[in-house]
């Protein structure tokens, strides 16, 4: 065995043990075919403004633009997927409609993947080498150098699939200077013609296999600034953070989940919360029980917008609090939350709340107020329907 070959097995000791649960080595000359489809995708208006490694696609792809000298990119898997003993770890104490936040933001999964990478970078340095980790930022496309490592494949729900265990994973790179063998094969294609995704998405934003139209994922809208967009606001039903539906029905994560029984919840994790306690605490307090998650400009407007939201398609119309906190929100100083009061009263039934704000001259609040934009009442988890991805 070569000094690198000895020192990737090294590095692949000590990661697994440092708690990764896939670890691959690959070079970091930069991914141009990623870098095309960002462009391309970006040009088509597909990335809905987001700007994560759509900002600059020739640097999100360039490993060398993080690490001067780069050589080598050791890139780690951790899986994040967990489950709750029993009931909804909420039942019962919430006053008003749960909002379902996405597993990989029940708690901080990114923090023990950082740390894991960094007790391999570390171990990187001690021997003379420069290393960087670089998790979950603009500065790496973790999915195109995960695909390069041999992890996993592409799947159509555009996610990395680890063979045999699934896309429950977060994914980080060390970018390094030393040379490490990278003689993986990169994974195909794994999916066949299974289409469950696409089937299964609420929105339809993944009528095209592979590709996500951001305009439409659930999982970005909540992140994005300014109006929510109506058409799909149905289809948002209970979710106040993220969107799993297309790794919850994939068939290579239930499987994995047969085979590798899930392990319990961290302790503080949560699936849920309260539409109502976000309505009813104040920014600090938001910021500091929530600001991990990605918040436009770290404005808590909009998590009461999308707790908003939860509570127009979730909340019973008959509660005294539901009534309240809306009635509330349709005199919140922030036309935003007025102007998502006004949906969240008309879905509820509640228009008698609305002569609160009939004489508001903002063109948002007055927008909402239209009656095209009242829409039937429906179950929580609402089906994807046509009427969801119109517009």
């Amino acid at each position: 065995m070569d000094d690198s070959a000895q020192m990737a097995a090294e590095l692949r000791d000590v990661g697994l043990e440092a708690g990764l649960d896939a670890l691959g080595f690959a070079d970091a000359v930069p991914f141009l075919d990623a870098r095309s489809v960002i462009e391309e995708r970006k040009a088509a208006g597909l990335h809905a403004g987001m700007q994560f490694t759509y900002r600059n696609p020739a640097r999100s792809t360039d490993p060398s633009r993080a690490l001067a000298g780069a050589r080598s990119l050791v890139v780690g898997a951790r899986r994040y997927v967990r489950q709750f003993p029993g009931t909804s770890p909420d039942a019962g104490i919430s006053a008003g409609p749960a909002g379902r936040i996405a597993r990989y933001s029940w708690v901080d999964h990114y923090m023990p993947l950082r740390a894991a990478l960094e007790v391999v970078a570390r171990c990187l340095r001690d021997k003379g080498f420069a290393a960087l980790v670089v998790a979950d930022d603009n500065a790496l496309v973790d999915r195109a150098a995960a695909h390069r490592a041999g992890l996993g494949w592409y799947g159509r729900n555009t996610t990395i699939l680890l063979p045999g265990a699934g896309s429950w994973f977060v994914l980080g790179t060390v970018v390094t200077d030393a040379l490490l063998p990278a003689g993986a094969t990169p994974i195909g294609d794994g999916c066949g013609s299974c289409r469950r995704c696409s089937a299964a998405c609420p929105t339809g934003a993944l009528d095209v296999p592979g590709t996500l139209d951001a305009r439409r994922c659930l999982a970005w809208l909540v992140q994005a600034p300014g109006v929510f967009p109506i058409e799909h606001r149905v289809a948002l039903g209970d979710r106040i953070y993220g969107c799993d539906d297309c790794q919850e029905v994939c068939p290579v994560n239930r499987l994995a989940e047969r085979r590798h029984p899930l392990e319990p919840a961290e302790p503080g994790a949560r699936a849920s919360v309260d539409a109502l306690a976000i309505l009813a605490a104040d920014d600090a307090a938001l910021l500091e029980s929530w600001g991990r998650w990605y918040i436009p400009a770290r404005d808590p407007t909009y998590l009461r917008r999308n707790a908003l939201l939860v509570i127009g398609n979730a909340g019973n119309p008959e509660s005294g609090a539901i009534k309240s906190a809306v009635s509330a929100a349709l005199r919140h100083p922030q036309p935003l939350v007025r102007a998502h009061a006004v949906w969240a009263a008309r879905r509820l039934g509640l228009d008698g709340l609305l002569a609160i704000v009939e004489d508001d001259a903002d063109p948002r609040v007055l927008a909402e107020m239209d009656p095209a934009c009242s829409v039937p009442r429906r179950v929580t988890r609402p089906a994807r329907d046509a009427s969801a991805v119109t517009g």
